[in-house]
């Protein structure tokens, strides 16, 4: 699974518009539009940000892992 599917699956579960996890983890709300569109990657920094909003570890973000 690819890191923009993870994003939407996460998204999803917590019922969280992409607007919301911008804002959340501090960016543009289009920047975060672009990782779940696969255009973009999000940086080391935003990954880390990503994992923590979605209590989640990195490897399961970017898809090294199953295990959240």
């Amino acid at each position: 699974m690819k890191i923009k599917e993870r994003l939407r699956e996460l998204r999803i579960e917590r019922h969280e518009t992409q607007v919301q996890v911008a804002a959340a983890i501090g960016i543009a709300d289009r920047n975060y539009q672009r990782f779940e569109a696969g255009a973009n990657l999000p940086s080391l920094e935003n990954a880390w940000k990503l994992a923590d909003h979605f209590n989640v570890t990195v490897d399961y973000l970017i898809g090294r892992t199953d295990e959240r």
